[in-house]
């Protein structure tokens, strides 16, 4: 029922088989995150890719640091039952500055640190490490 935690878990059950690449169901939303994990390094490459029929896939590429995972854990925050929402004030660092929160705002998906910078809030959609 929720496509984005369904990427998370793919993402973490893909690492954990040290696999290269995960592939998942294009969605725009999707999309944005996997371009700022890419953005801030836990992720090599992220592209969309056509399979027939005018529907995508998206596809991407995981990072590994001497055979290690570069995204330790991903947890879900704001879920379709239960929406999470914080402003700029309340946002917590993760891990103390060591991991990143995923923020949907007005202003499109920003980690924890952009939010705080730009003083808004929004969705905190997962938290990473």
């Amino acid at each position: 029922m929720d496509p984005v935690a369904d990427m998370f878990s793919g993402i973490k059950n893909a690492q954990a088989r040290k696999h290269s690449e995960a592939v998942f169901p294009y969605s725009n939303l999707k999309f944005e995150i996997a371009k700022l994990l890419k953005a801030e390094g836990y992720l090599e490459n992220v592209k969309k890719i056509s399979n027939g029929d005018n529907k995508f896939n998206l596809k991407l590429a995981l990072g590994y640091d001497d055979n290690e995972a570069k995204i330790t854990d991903i947890k879900r925050v704001s879920k379709p039952g239960c929406r999470v929402y914080k402003n700029h004030r309340q946002i917590k660092k993760v891990l103390n500055g060591v991991g990143m929160a995923v923020i949907s705002t007005s202003h499109g998906i920003l980690t924890d640190d952009q939010a705080r910078r730009k003083k808004i809030g929004g969705e905190i959609i997962c938290e990473i490490y």
